[in-house]
């Protein structure tokens, strides 16, 4: 069989096994309308309801009104005095030198790695991280890489003990190999921080650059939402922070925020914005909004950690293992992939959208029902979906799961 017609052949197979998602006919509030039904919303990312928040409609269609829809490439006529004022607003925000906008997190992380590092450099990352992070390294080519056992402190030395031996030998043209540190802030399967303080520790003893891909601890951690870096005390020592613009800010796109000079090269260089379409004028005028929100009160980043609390009191009194999570992400850990695609499945008949996550998106063995919560939820809300939580509990009658941490069959950063 011809090479063309054989592909089409197995894409014509892989057809019987597709799977199409829900398909949501409201704004991603609280709650989600879907095939006219309302469903508790247990699985966005919108952490503080930014999605539905009136101050950031209502910002996006005045500037449409003044400014009309779309911009262009930012090097030729797409750089909107919008843009500059929220890449400003973003810098002062997190308290860093300057910052430069994407149109997502996951080209902000391509750009990132791609653009400051060669395929002679070094990159040393979290086995754990997200695809965009791991797919970075890819674009970039770069070819001497390691990979670290999840959060291990230990391990990771070992690997910069490896890179520094690398580094001795210069690259073609004379210079040393740079050396980079690459990790999540916040795991998205899991909830879990990085021990960041001693990565920071590490990388300083090594000479290694930082990059940390805070886009589940934007809006989240830190002083009013100010990240990660923000919450462990680290302003100004990690190198590189990456943020998302389209889960705790609801709208869309990313960021890099680093010092001046590093920004200025990302500028000039990064070719995922020099080749790409910037962010429309209502998405920037709502980002901006957004973050002005975030400066003015602590309201919402406070009212999210209350009902972050409240749930994870709720499910461990009722005997669910919630694994070792310390953010608004709660994995409900069911083991068995079957059973959390049946358990995702009747709660949504009781009302309650929660997504079953199963391998390759984590282990074998370690499949669960993440729930990832959100300010705009009240507790009457919260309480709703521990009932169903509950009552699909005593129908499955799941026991806990027990060596849930994580193993090497999922894809690392290779």
């Amino acid at each position: 069989m011809a090479a063309t017609a054989q592909m089409w052949s197995k894409l014509r197979a892989a057809q019987a096994h597709k799977t199409l998602p829900r398909v949501i006919n409201s704004g991603q509030g609280s709650h989600l309308t879907i095939d006219g039904k309302p469903y508790l919303n247990f699985c966005s990312s919108h952490y503080l309801g930014f999605a539905v928040e009136p101050r950031l409609k209502r910002a996006a269609q005045d500037a449409i009104e003044v400014h009309g829809l779309g911009t262009g490439y930012r090097t030729l006529s797409g750089t909107h005095a919008l843009h500059l004022e929220l890449e400003s607003a973003i810098a002062e925000f997190k308290g860093t030198e300057a910052a430069v906008c994407f149109t997502s997190a996951y080209s902000a992380n391509a750009s990132a790695v791609q653009t400051l590092l060669s395929k002679d450099d070094i990159v040393i990352s979290d086995q754990l991280n997200h695809a965009s992070v791991i797919d970075a390294v890819r674009v970039a080519g770069v070819k001497n890489k390691f990979v670290y056992a999840h959060s291990d402190m230990s391990d990771l030395e070992k690997k910069l003990i490896a890179a520094n031996e690398l580094q001795k030998t210069p690259k073609p043209n004379g210079e040393h190999p740079l050396i980079m540190i690459l990790t999540d802030g916040v795991f998205s399967m899991d909830g879990d921080l990085a021990p960041l303080p001693k990565i920071v520790e590490l990388a300083k003893k090594h000479d290694a650059l930082t990059l940390v891909d805070d886009a589940h601890g934007e809006g989240v951690l830190g002083k009013g939402g100010r990240g990660v870096v923000n919450h462990f005390g680290l302003d100004g020592e990690v190198d590189i922070e990456i943020g998302s613009l389209s889960k705790a800010f609801s709208v869309m796109g990313g960021f890099i925020a680093a010092k001046q000079p590093l920004i200025d090269l990302y500028m000039m260089s990064a070719r995922q914005r020099l080749m790409s379409i910037a962010l429309t004028v209502p998405d920037t005028a709502a980002l901006l909004e957004a973050v002005k929100m975030l400066g003015e009160s602590e309201e919402l980043v406070q009212k999210l950690w209350w009902n972050v609390n409240h749930l994870r009191a709720g499910f461990t009194e009722l005997g669910f293992d919630i694994g070792n999570s310390e953010t608004p992400i709660i994995p409900v850990m069911l083991g068995d992939e079957d059973l959390a695609k049946a358990f995702s499945a009747r709660l949504f008949e009781e009302g309650v959208f929660a997504s079953p996550i199963v391998f390759p998106m984590v282990p074998r063995g370690t499949a669960r029902v993440r729930v990832i919560v959100s300010a705009s939820f009240s507790k009457e809300d919260c309480d709703a979906g521990l009932a169903a939580f509950a009552k699909v509990k005593a129908e499955l009658a799941p026991r806990p799961v027990a060596g849930t941490e994580k193993k090497a069959d999922v894809e690392a950063a290779g």
